[in-house]
């Protein structure tokens, strides 16, 4: 069995010149992202999976990460999508039977660089203090790369702040899931980086899901005859996003009820005609507290953002965009970030974090039931009216 110290040599260099040394984990060769962490104790092909990662190169704070393995069960998209791949301690062994092969084989066979054997407690405290930041990782002959050489081909690389990544990771065709149980109608769901979890707990609720590219136009959504719209997590910057953002103005006047989570509330934000902005370091994981202030209950949460929609907590607000009053309906206990938003005169809301949480917690899937009922709501008196 390979020892960690037999592994070929590996380099982490972020933008401001720090570098950590390692060894080889996953494909070896070059890549550039966007440096985060993420506090997940467990999940973490849940986290390699999920589209809102593309372009990130990501850090586990657990130390002991593949213990578990992969499986062919449990991914959340179609391939891994994150840049690159920071441990510390990564697991020789494979032991759960549900397992059906080995992460770095998994990392391997995706092209994923990935470095391992380094203090990544160093490496989050300084992210921390310093923010997020560009990096690379430099495995096997790129790890012999100068340091001059690899910190410019760092700096060259362009930063998260004004990427619109949605078309990398989007479906090129549209996808239908039936619905379970009862059905209420067709749900128009925008591809931006979509989980598979959000597709099945949509499906459980009755809605027959339509998963469309994100390129999708008003008159496209609308030949779907959807009784809903939903807008999806994803990776990027929202102000990189102002055709997605028209298209969710065009739903929300036409009256069609709305549901938005993590990238889809932020664009919810905009829509009504808010600002954003991006946070120092972001939030990641699955730990994260927040309040629901209709109900007055905190919830532990999966948070994958790195932007946040700039609205005042307390109090209803007018909609600059001219789409009625609003309030702040989600608030994280930590540093007070906007979390959720709620429209009081259309039937439209959204949150910043993943309540479809598969890897865990499952505190907030009530949000789904939330939506089917405000769909319902909506349906019984348009035909009250009628």
């Amino acid at each position: 069995m390979t020892s960690l110290l037999d592994r070929d040599p590996a380099v982490l260099v972020l933008e401001d010149g720090t570098r950590f040394s390692g060894r080889a984990y996953g494909a070896r060769g070059t890549t550039i992202g966007e440096v985060v962490f993420s506090t997940g104790m467990t999940g973490y092909q849940e986290t390699l999976t999920d589209p809102s990662y593309a372009g990130q190169i990501v850090l586990q704070t657990a130390p002991h990460i593949g213990n578990t393995g992969v499986n062919s069960e449990d991914p959340e998209s179609r391939r891994i999508w994150v840049a690159g791949y920071i441990v510390r301690d990564p697991s020789r062994v494979v032991s759960n039977w549900r397992a059906d092969e080995s992460l770095e084989t998994a990392l391997e066979r995706d092209g994923v660089v990935g470095i391992s054997g380094i203090d990544t407690r160093a490496v989050t405290r300084h992210i921390r203090s310093a923010g997020s930041m560009r990096g690379g990782v430099f495995s096997g002959e790129a790890a012999a790369i100068e340091p001059a050489e690899q910190l410019r081909i760092v700096t060259a690389a362009p930063e998260m702040a004004g990427r619109n990544l949605s078309a990398d990771v989007s479906v090129e065709v549209a996808a239908v899931t039936p619905a379970v149980g009862e059905r209420i109608g067709n749900l128009a769901v925008i591809d931006l980086g979509i989980k598979q979890a959000t597709v099945e707990n949509l499906a459980r609720r009755g809605f027959e899901v339509h998963v469309l590219p994100q390129s999708v136009s008003f008159a496209e959504l609308k030949a779907v005859d959807p009784v809903a719209v939903f807008y999806s997590n994803g990776p990027g910057d929202p102000a990189a996003s102002d055709d997605h953002v028209a298209l969710l103005q065009d739903t929300l006047r036409d009256g069609l009820p709305f549901f938005g989570i993590c990238f889809g509330n932020q664009l919810f934000g905009r829509a009504l005609g808010l600002g954003t902005y991006k946070l120092p370091f972001g939030h990641r994981g699955i730990n994260q507290p927040v309040k629901d202030k209709l109900t007055g209950r905190v919830e532990i949460t999966a948070h994958n953002h790195g932007f946040a929609v700039d609205a005042p907590v307390e109090g209803s607000f007018e909609s600059p965009a001219g789409f009625g009053r609003v309030e702040v309906s989600h608030v994280d206990l930590n540093d007070d970030v906007v979390e959720g938003l709620r429209a009081l005169d259309i039937p439209a809301f959204s949150v910043q974090y993943h309540p479809e949480a598969a890897g865990g917690p499952h505190d907030a899937n009530y949000l789904f039931d939330r939506f089917r009922d405000m769909v319902i709501d909506t349906l019984s008196k348009k035909d009250a009216n009628a």
